[in-house]
Parts: structure tokens; C-alpha cells; sequence
């Protein structure tokens, strides 16, 4: 029987501070190592986050096919991402949120005059963009 491997916690269940990777062992042969190691970025995503990575991923970065996928809106998927986003410290540059915000204005639009998404889901995802939400 195999055994069951679980999710490590990021976080202290008592303090909620950062936990430390303190030892490593081989479920094959035994071998040991003790220390303090840094877990990969992805290990310290919750389980939400990591799941919506690899939607995300499976979707191939297409938010109409996230959107498809977890059955939640245009503005929930964006939301989702840049929450993902920013628990994996990859928040953009200030200087090139403008940008992005101009580029997912004229995407909502577009989206909009295409007929994929209604107007009420298009004010919504607009008002989202404008609060920098």
C-alpha cells in the first residue's frame, strides 16, 4: 500500500509565520539530511492557489478556457490569477500596470462586442480593472 503524502503547511497553524524546510529524507533508501532548506515558491502556495496554477497551466494561460474550466466569470479567473500572482511574489512592476490595464480594457471589449461575454459582466470586469483590483 502506498503511503498517503500530504500538502505541507506555509504557515505556523499557532503564529502564522513562514515554516522552515528542516529535513529531507529518501522514502527509498532512508538517507537523511537535516538543515534549513528553501521549499520551491510553488510548495509554499495554499492548495486554492496551487490548484488554480494548475488549471491555469492546463489551459495553457487561456482565461476563456479557465473560465470554462472552474465555471466562474472573466473577472474571477483575473482575480484568481493576480491573487496567484502575488502569493508567488511575482507581482509586475508599478510602471507596467498601466500598460496591462490599457491591454485588459480593450480584451474586455473586445470580449464584449464579440458577444462572449454581457454588458453587466463587462461593467463589472471594468469596474475591477479601475480599482486596480
Amino acid at each position: 500500500m502506498r503511503k498517503q503524502n500530504y500538502h505541507a503547511p506555509a504557515q505556523c497553524p499557532v503564529c502564522g509565520q513562514t515554516m522552515e524546510v528542516t529535513r529531507l529524507r529518501c522514502g527509498h533508501c532512508g538517507t537523511e539530511l537535516n538543515g534549513q532548506f528553501a521549499p520551491c515558491r510553488f510548495c509554499t502556495l495554499e492548495e486554492k492557489h496551487l490548484q488554480f496554477v494548475e488549471t491555469f497551466l492546463r489551459c495553457r494561460g487561456s482565461i476563456k478556457e479557465v473560465e470554462k474550466a472552474l465555471g466562474v466569470s472573466y473577472p474571477t479567473v483575473k482575480n484568481m490569477l493576480d491573487a496567484a500572482l502575488t502569493a508567488l511574489n511575482l507581482d509586475e512592476r508599478p510602471e507596467l500596470r498601466a500598460v496591462r490595464q490599457e491591454e485588459e480594457k480593450a480584451e474586455i471589449l473586445e470580449r464584449l462586442s464579440g458577444g462572449e461575454i454581457d454588458v453587466d459582466t463587462a461593467i463589472e470586469a471594468l469596474n475591477q480593472l479601475k480599482g486596480g483590483k
